[in-house]
């Protein structure tokens, strides 16, 4: 069972989040990917968040996007459809889920 926690992107307390990766996983074998962070790095890197932001997220951006440019909580928080949903979700209750639209490929 995922811990009860508050998410580290639309600020909602006492709901269950999951890992997200800030470094996809799967383009930490890009040789750009490795020449730009370290190891601990791309491994470490990883937010705490509601399953409704994690599905946003991953709705909005592709994973080298992730990666190469929304690597960081502010980073994210800084994309304009990413800031708006988390502003918009912040004030649902903790058994909320929205709408998810299709994630990226």
């Amino acid at each position: 069972m995922p811990p009860v926690l508050q998410c580290q992107i639309c600020g909602r307390a006492e709901v269950r989040t999951t890992r997200h990766h800030l470094i996809p996983r799967r383009t930490h074998r890009l040789k750009r990917i490795r020449k730009r962070f370290d190891r601990d790095d791309r491994l470490g890197r990883i937010l705490a968040i509601c399953r409704p932001c994690h599905s946003h997220i991953h709705a909005v951006l592709g994973e080298k996007e992730l990666a190469e440019t929304y690597n960081t909580r502010a980073d994210l928080l800084a994309h304009p459809d990413i800031a708006q949903f988390a502003t918009w979700i912040a004030d649902k209750p903790a058994g909320f889920k929205p709408a998810i639209r299709r994630p990226k490929r």
